[in-house]
């Protein structure tokens, strides 16, 4: 039946669709000789220039690919920004030879293609592991940054964090949560991740999600999970950061609980601030869209 009928495809070229009409396309760029990165962003950059709109890049978590996580963020942000949506390193097509598997890498890579592009200067979201990026472009880059927006990430986590959700998830080890590889497991993720998650969807639908975005370069993005630096210790290595930083968390959260949130407030320094979303889980950005656009919009926008 999934060869036949397949949500997932029907669904990526809506998205398409959708892209294009907000005056994105999809390019590639070579951002050294080791690594090639895919991305979302303006059809035609001097156009866009020449309009004086600021630059915002949208960085995505582990599970689908960049377009698939800011959907309903483009179009509502499109009129205000120059949108860049990159797939990071084994997710959708960007690729690397390089043995590097960071958080780290991962924000080198991002900088080095918003250098590619020509831009200096860019405010950056990242939600769960895009928010690990997301940080690390702010903290080696203050100079290019000017807002950071973390999503639903637990940029303080320790290792404890880690146990516990495993507990939480009943599941042996972080990758059978964090790269589903049957329906079972998917519905687990569900179950953490989405608050009202009470619509029964089939095995077919699922193994067809599974089939199409998390297959995909899995012995790579297991080496990405052991590869992150943040959570080593049992002290949060993380410092404050030079820019405005908005935090945002929905208050039902079993992936990165709450506690978290208030917590990284905290560790991020004075010009941070925290907006906890009611009744929403781990993908604030999917489960109340509208809101979460207002959020953005209200910070990003405003004077500094």
């Amino acid at each position: 039946m999934t060869s036949c009928l397949s949500f997932v495809s029907l669904y990526g070229s809506f998205i398409r669709r959708s892209l294009t009409a907000s005056g994105l396309s999809s390019q590639f760029i070579d951002v050294d000789d080791d690594t090639n990165v895919h991305f979302w962003g303006p059809i035609s950059s001097s156009n866009d220039v020449s309009h004086g709109k600021p630059t915002l890049v949208l960085i995505h978590g582990f599970g689908p690919h960049g377009v698939w996580q800011w959907r309903q963020q483009v179009s509502f942000l499109a009129p205000y920004f120059n949108l860049y949506i990159p797939d990071l390193v084994f997710f959708g097509e960007s690729t690397t030879k390089s043995s590097e598997r960071s958080e780290i890498f991962q924000a080198k890579v991002i900088a080095k293609l918003m250098e590619k592009v020509g831009v200096d200067k860019y405010s950056v979201v990242g939600t769960s592991y895009g928010g690990f990026v997301s940080y690390r472009l702010a903290e080696m880059w203050p100079e290019r940054v000017e807002k950071v927006v973390i999503a639903s990430s637990g940029v303080n986590m320790r290792p404890i964090h880690n146990v516990e959700l495993i507990k939480r998830a009943n599941v042996e080890k972080i990758d059978e949560l964090m790269l589903p590889q049957t329906a079972g497991q998917l519905r687990t993720l569900m179950r953490l991740a989405v608050y009202n998650n009470r619509v029964y969807m089939p095995d077919f639908f699922l193994n067809d999600f599974i089939d199409k975005l998390y297959c995909e370069n899995r012995k790579e993005k297991l080496e990405l999970l052991k590869g992150v630096t943040l959570g080593r210790h049992d002290t949060p290595n993380i410092s404050p950061l030079q820019q405005e930083v908005l935090i945002i968390w929905g208050d039902q959260d079993n992936i990165f609980l709450v506690d978290m949130a208030k917590e990284l407030k905290e560790l991020l320094g004075k010009k941070a601030s925290l907006e906890v979303m009611k009744k929403t889980s781990h993908v604030p950005q999917l489960e109340h869209a509208k809101n979460f656009n207002k959020i953005l919009y209200n910070f990003l926008c405003a004077s500094t």
